[in-house]
C-alpha cells in the first residue's frame, strides 16, 4: 500500500504548479466544434517528461494521456463532459464489465475479437496470457509498480509470487525466466480469451482497479528488456491507436498511427488525428501564449496560471474549463502522537474545536475562489463513490465558528487557548493558505507558529518521518490526497491514510485507526451493488470524521485549456485532461 501512496503524494506535491487527479466540467467546455475531422498532428506542450513509458509502472496522472494513446486497458472510461458519465466503467479490451461470483471472490473477463499488438513482425492477437504477464510484471525486482500493492494483497497467490520474485536477480534473463516459469494461482487463463481472477476477499472495487494501466496486458517482447529501461522504451509494443515513433527524454515524444489497431475493436477511441507530438521543457506562460496563438493545441503537465485564468474568465473564453478532482487538496492532520501542550490534541474536544475554528471559505478564496476550489468536510472529495455533501461540524458558509471552538477548548481545559506548530510547503499558494489558516485559528484563541519547509522535503523527509510526529516537531499540518483511480476509488483514499494494523503506513502520520470505520469498509468492499458500496463508504467517512483526526478543508478544480483548432475536447477522467484519442483538429 505504501507503493500506492507514493503516487498520490507525488502528484499532490506538484499540484500548485501543475495538476493532479476526477471530475464536473464547468461551462466553457466546447465539445461540439462541428463535425469531427480526420488528420493532422496534435501538438502538446509539456514542462516535464512522462514518469514512465511502461504501463505497469505509470503513476503520474498526466502520463495517462500518453497511455490512453498507446496502451489499452481491460476496462476504462469514456471521455465526457458529464461528471457522472465519465467515471462509469466501460469495457475496453474485454467484452463487458465483469460481475463477481456468488461468493464475491471471482471475476471472469473475456477479451474482444480483433484486439491486437503492433508487434515488430506485424499485428498479433492480444491473448489471455498477455494479461497474466502484465500483472506478474508489477512486482519485478528491478523496479516494482507504484500501484502493485493493491493487486498483491488482493489476488490469490500474488503475494507468494511476488515474494519469490524478490529473490530473483534484477536482470533481463532471470526476470523473464521467473515470469515465464511461474504463475499467480489467482489468475487462470483456460483459453486465449478468458481470464479468471480469484481474490482472497470480496472487493467490489476490483473492476475499477482493472482500469489502471498497471493491469494492462504485456506482450512477450516486454520481457526482452528491463522494465522501463531505454531498451524497453525503444522496443515498446503498442496496443492502442498510436505507437511511439520518436522519443528523446525530457525533450520530445512523437506518436504515430499504429497500423495494427482495429477501430472496430475499440469502442472508446476514435483516433481522429494522424499523430501526436509532445514537446517538453516549456514554461507555463510560454505554453499559454502558443495555445492562444494557435501554434500548439493542448497541455500535458501544465495548467493556466491564476493570472491566465482571470483573463480567460473575463473574456468568457470557451476553450477554458475546469473539472472536479476526486481528492481533497487541503486537509489538516492533527498530531495525536505528540505530548505538546500536555497532549492536548489527544483530546477529542480539542480536535473538534479545530474543526470549528478553521475558516474553510477563506481558504477557498485563497485558492482562487469558487471558480477553482470548493469546501470539503470529509475524507472523500467530489467524484469518489461514497462522497456525499454532509458536515458533522457544520458552520454557516463554511466560515467557521470561533465561539463554538472557544467553548470546546475551555471544556477541554484550555480556556486561554493553545499554541500550535504548523509546517507548510514553501511553494506556490501554500504560504498564503497556511497564513489563512493561521488567521482563522487566531480568532478562536489558537496561536499558530508557522515553519516553512522546502517542498521537496515536506513529504519525503518531514511529514513521513515518524520521529517528527512523536517528538512534537509539528502539531497541525496541511496535506493533500488524490485517489489512485476513478469512481469506486474510496479504498485508495481510506486504507493508506486511515488504517493502522500495527505496521506503520507512510501517509498515516499518527497511526490513526477506527475499528468502526474498518468494519464498514470491509462491508463496502463486499457490497453487491455500487449503490450499497457508496452508502457504506459514506458511513466510513462519517466514522472517521467522528474521531476528528483531520480537518477537511477544500478540493481544487483542475483547469484545462486548448487551442481554437481543437474540436471534441471532452475530459478523460483518468488523465484529467481532454482525451487525446478523441479530439480532432479543425484547421
Amino acid at each position: 500500500m505504501a507503493r500506492t501512496t507514493l503516487r498520490a503524494a507525488a502528484v499532490l506535491a506538484v499540484s500548485t504548479a501543475l495538476m493532479l487527479t476526477a471530475c464536473t466540467t464547468t461551462p466553457g467546455t466546447d465539445s461540439g466544434d462541428g463535425e469531427p475531422q480526420t488528420g493532422g498532428t496534435l501538438k502538446v506542450l509539456a514542462n516535464g517528461d512522462v514518469d514512465h513509458l511502461d504501463p505497469q509502472l505509470v503513476a503520474y496522472v498526466p502520463t495517462y494521456s500518453v497511455m490512453r494513446s498507446v496502451s489499452r486497458s481491460l476496462l476504462s472510461y469514456a471521455a465526457s463532459d458529464d461528471a457522472a458519465e465519465r467515471i462509469v466503467l466501460q469495457p475496453d479490451l474485454v467484452e463487458e464489465v465483469p460481475t463477481p461470483s456468488a461468493d464475491g471472490l471471482t471475476y471472469t473477463v473475456t477479451l474482444r475479437d480483433g484486439v491486437t499488438w503492433g508487434a515488430p513482425d506485424g499485428a498479433r492477437p492480444i491473448v489471455a496470457s498477455d494479461v497474466s504477464r502484465g500483472i506478474e510484471r508489477l512486482c519485478n525486482p528491478h523496479i516494482s509498480g507504484a500501484l502493485a500493492g493493491y493487486f498483491q494483497g488482493l489476488i490469490a497467490g500474488m503475494d507468494e509470487f511476488c515474494t519469490g520474485f524478490d529473490a530473483v536477480a534484477p536482470e533481463v534473463g532471470p526476470i523473464k525466466e521467473y515470469i515465464e516459469g511461474n504463475e499467480i494461482s489467482g489468475i487462470q487463463t483456460p483459453d486465449d480469451r478468458t481470464i479468471e481472477f480469484t481474490l482472497v476477499e470480496p472487493a467490489s472495487d476490483f473492476p475499477f482497479m482493472l482500469s489502471l494501466d498497471a493491469a494492462d496486458p504485456a506482450p512477450i517482447e516486454a520481457l526482452d528488456a528491463l522494465p522501463d529501461s531505454p531498451e524497453y522504451r525503444r522496443g515498446f509494443v503498442s496496443s492502442g491507436p498510436y505507437q511511439v515513433a520518436e522519443y528523446t527524454p525530457d525533450a520530445k515524444l512523437v506518436l504515430e498511427r499504429n497500423p495494427a489497431w482495429d477501430p472496430e475493436s475499440d469502442p472508446l477511441r476514435e483516433a481522429y488525428v494522424d499523430g501526436i507530438e509532445m514537446t517538453m521543457g516549456v514554461e507555463g506562460d510560454a505554453a499559454m501564449q502558443q495555445l492562444q496563438a494557435g501554434s500548439a493545441d493542448m497541455l500535458f503537465d501544465l495548467t493556466p496560471s491564476p493570472a491566465n485564468i482571470q483573463q480567460l474568465k473575463a473574456a468568457n473564453d470557451e476553450k477554458f474549463s475546469t473539472m472536479e478532482n476526486g481528492g481533497v487538496d487541503q486537509f489538516m492532520w492533527m498530531n495525536t502522537a505528540s505530548t505538546n501542550n500536555g497532549g492536548a490534541l489527544t483530546k477529542l474536544e480539542v480536535r473538534q474545536a479545530l474543526q470549528y475554528a478553521v475558516d474553510k471559505s477563506a481558504v477557498v478564496q485563497t485558492m482562487g475562489g469558487a471558480d477553482l476550489a470548493g469546501v470539503t468536510n470529509g475524507i472523500f472529495g467530489p467524484g469518489i463513490l461514497g462522497y456525499q455533501e454532509s458536515d458533522e461540524y457544520a458552520t454557516e458558509g463554511g466560515k467557521g465558528d470561533p465561539e463554538k471552538a472557544k467553548e470546546l477548548l475551555a471544556a477541554a481545559g484550555y480556556p486561554d487557548g493553545l499554541t500550535l506548530k504548523m509546517p507548510y510547503r514553501n511553494v506556490g499558494t501554500q504560504p498564503d493558505i497556511a497564513q489563512t489558516v493561521q488567521a482563522s485559528l487566531e480568532r478562536a484563541g489558537i496561536t499558530v507558529e508557522l515553519t516553512p519547509v522546502p517542498p521537496t522535503d515536506y513529504y519525503a523527509n518531514f511529514m513521513t518521518n515518524p520521529d517528527n510526529a512523536s517528538s512534537g516537531a509539528w502539531d497541525i499540518a496541511l496535506v493533500g490526497w488524490s485517489p489512485d483511480w476513478q469512481g469506486g476509488a474510496a479504498r485508495s483514499v481510506f486504507q493508506p491514510q486511515f488504517v493502522f494494523d500495527g505496521t506503520p503506513q507512510t501517509y498515516n502520520y499518527v497511526d490513526f485507526n477506527s475499528d468502526a470505520a474498518n468494519g464498514l469498509a470491509a462491508e463496502a468492499l463486499a457490497a453487491a451493488t455500487p449503490e450499497e458500496a457508496a452508502d457504506l463508504w459514506h458511513q466510513v467517512d462519517e466514522a472517521v470524521m467522528a474521531d476528528s483526526p483531520i480537518v477537511s478543508i477544500a478540493y481544487r478544480l483542475k483547469p484545462n485549456y486548448h487551442s481554437a483548432r481543437v474540436g471534441g475536447f471532452e475530459p478523460y477522467a483518468q488523465s484529467q485532461n481532454g482525451d487525446w484519442t478523441n479530439v480532432w483538429l479543425t484547421k
